[in-house]
């Protein structure tokens, strides 16, 4: 038996006389500037369908690179002043791709889907009882190399964190002591947090008033106090269950003012507290750090880093006392260094202090030996980002190897090597463990990058995405997108890969694609 509705003849004709009268018009997936009305529907959704896979699924063309037609035509060459990394580059360059090479059509759908706006990530794994152990309680021994996927996710999350400091502070860097007290909007990546303090660093150099007058426009890069990050909380249930905690997270970002760059030439080792350690070392810590993590802002209106990144934690394990709770402190840069300064001011506040781990990226040096072993004793987990050609993380102090610091050391060489550090005002050292990562490694910039690239946040966050073991190639199955790193780093990505973004990658402006996002999540 047949169940059915059969509308009335009286009914049907209105209708077909819209559909008669109805027209197509010209479209991207509809080439045809008409269709006839006697044209099947059959054959009209057969052709948006044709279309459609047309367009997606373009064939890889078959000239060479530089005579691809992009989508969208480049801009005439705009008269921009070069910045100051732009000018220091490294010494060699690097041979140019023939034209004639071309990718494999595998190839290039992957660099497609690297370029696209939309990707498909997997879910993140549930950590539940070991998030202990990707918190640095065995100091992610075995976690390293090969690198795990769940901390892989961890750290270039974390990495997140810290960009979405960058652009909070880039948004408006000029603060009057009035907004200083008003509290400030962070777009976090992460929606799971939220943000409940933000952090401003003081400089302690002053500079003459004429400075002002000469460069009215310029006073955000010489004023003393500066928004540096902010302090947020998990504060969603699914989130914590997953993470099997509640993660307090502090974010600060790297140099950005004419004062912050002056402090980092400060480089003395200076006292961080008068208290000899039990091994008979001084800890002391660059000049300069320690002037932006101590010195209040002007007038007592804005207090120290130190002061407020302790207050708002502890206000906050006051009020989510009796949970679990973690303590995650990551920073880029000079961030990086004030990181390990908060780890260490955090970990003597109170006497039962959840775990505190210290997630660095392109970190400087920032104290002698006698300060790492505080550290340590205090059970502050550092895990340190390093990219092999980033100079950054070689400085200040003198130029030793830490693989030639360690056999000193094992050798028996402790003593000697302590009385050096308290004897002379460069004897820097690194805290933690560290995860090395290569800009050699990856097969989308070029091998002999300039020092911004190197020491670039994206950068770091592209590698760390694609390291899988110190013995093994960049990942083929590696999903964060291409497209930040060549808006900001064109110059340093290969040749034949910025030839073929240019016929692969859509104008967000001209198909109406809404800003894409600068934190994407890294899968697994």
């Amino acid at each position: 038996m047949q169940i059915g509705y059969t509308l009335p003849a009286h009914n049907l004709q209105p209708f077909q006389a819209r559909r008669a009268a109805f027209r197509y018009t010209g479209s991207p997936l509809n080439p045809l500037s008409r269709v006839q009305a006697s044209q099947k529907p059959e054959n009209i959704t057969t052709k948006h369908l044709f279309n459609l896979e047309k367009l997606l699924h373009t064939e890889p063309s078959k000239e060479p690179p530089d005579q691809l037609i992009p989508l969208q035509k480049e801009p005439q060459q705009e008269t921009r002043s070069k910045g100051f990394f732009e000018r220091l580059k490294l010494a060699g360059g690097w041979p140019e791709m023939k034209a004639a090479e071309e990718m494999s059509p595998r190839h290039l759908n992957r660099l497609r889907r690297l370029l696209s706006k939309s990707q498909e990530y997997s879910p993140r794994n549930n950590l539940g009882i070991r998030w202990r152990e990707y918190h640095g309680s065995n100091d992610w021994t075995g976690l390293l190399d090969p690198l795990d996927e769940n901390l892989r996710r961890e750290v270039v999350r974390f990495g997140e964190f810290i960009q979405a400091a960058y652009h909070c502070f880039h948004s408006n860097p000029s603060m009057s002591t009035e907004e200083c007290q008003r509290p400030r909007h962070v777009a976090l990546p992460d929606k799971s947090y939220k943000v409940t303090k933000s952090l401003y660093s003081t400089s302690s150099i002053g500079l003459p008033n004429w400075v002002d007058d000469v460069a009215p426009d310029l006073g955000w890069m010489t004023q003393l106090s500066s928004w540096a990050g902010y302090v947020a909380v998990c504060d969603d249930r699914r989130e914590i269950q997953r993470m099997g905690r509640r993660d307090i997270i502090i974010s600060l970002r790297g140099t950005a003012t004419c004062l912050e760059w002056a402090e980092n030439m400060r480089d003395l080792l200076v006292p961080i507290s008068q208290e000899e350690e039990k091994d008979g070392g001084l800890p002391r810590v660059e000049c300069g750090f320690l002037s932006l993590f101590e010195t209040r802002g002007a007038d007592d209106h804005i207090p120290s880093l130190a002061q407020s990144v302790v207050d708002e934690v502890q206000r906050l394990i006051k009020k989510y006392e009796g949970e679990t709770l973690s303590i995650t402190i990551t920073g880029h840069s000079l961030g990086a260094a004030l990181a390990l300064l908060v780890g260490d001011e955090l970990s003597a506040c109170a006497p039962n202090m959840p775990p505190i781990a210290v997630f660095s990226f392109g970190g400087p040096r920032v104290g002698n030996r006698a300060f790492a072993n505080r550290l340590n004793s205090r059970n502050v987990k550092v895990l340190r980002i390093v990219n092999s050609q980033d100079v950054i993380t070689r400085v200040p102090g003198m130029f030793v190897s830490e693989e030639l610091d360690k056999k000193l050391r094992c050798s028996g060489a402790e003593k000697f090597l302590n009385a050096l550090d308290r004897s002379m005002p460069w004897a820097y050292a690194h805290v933690g463990t560290e995860l090395r990562v290569d800009t050699k490694m990856s097969p989308f910039l070029e091998p002999h990058a300039d020092v911004a690239c190197c020491h670039d946040l994206e950068a770091y966050l592209h590698l760390v995405d694609g390291f899988l073991a110190s013995n093994c190639p960049f990942r083929a199955n590696a999903k964060r997108s291409l497209l930040k790193l060549l808006n900001e780093q064109k110059s340093n990505v290969k040749r034949l890969y910025t030839s073929k973004a240019k016929a692969l990658i859509l104008n967000p402006e001209r198909n109406n694609i809404t800003a894409i996002p600068s934190c994407l999540p890294s899968p697994s």
